[in-house]
């Protein structure tokens, strides 16, 4: 194998229902610009609770991927 070098960056994925599929749509979403997606890290996940109530579900990703030769 040779060596590789890879970028991370910092994406966030929202959703109405979970953590889950707010992370599932990050990924998804970021699939169609970003080619040779490898590693997706939740750092964060939250809650946004306008009047008491939770309205969506955050998951902050850094995702990875391969720098093209």
């Amino acid at each position: 194998m040779s060596e590789s070098v890879y970028k991370i960056i910092e994406i966030v994925g929202t959703s109405p229902t979970s953590w889950e599929k707010a992370a599932a749509a990050a990924v998804e979403r970021a699939s169609q610009t970003l080619r040779d997606l490898r590693v997706a890290e939740i750092c964060q996940q939250d809650v946004t609770i306008p009047d008491g109530k939770v309205e969506a579900y955050r998951v902050r990703l850094k995702v990875s991927f391969k720098f093209e030769d």
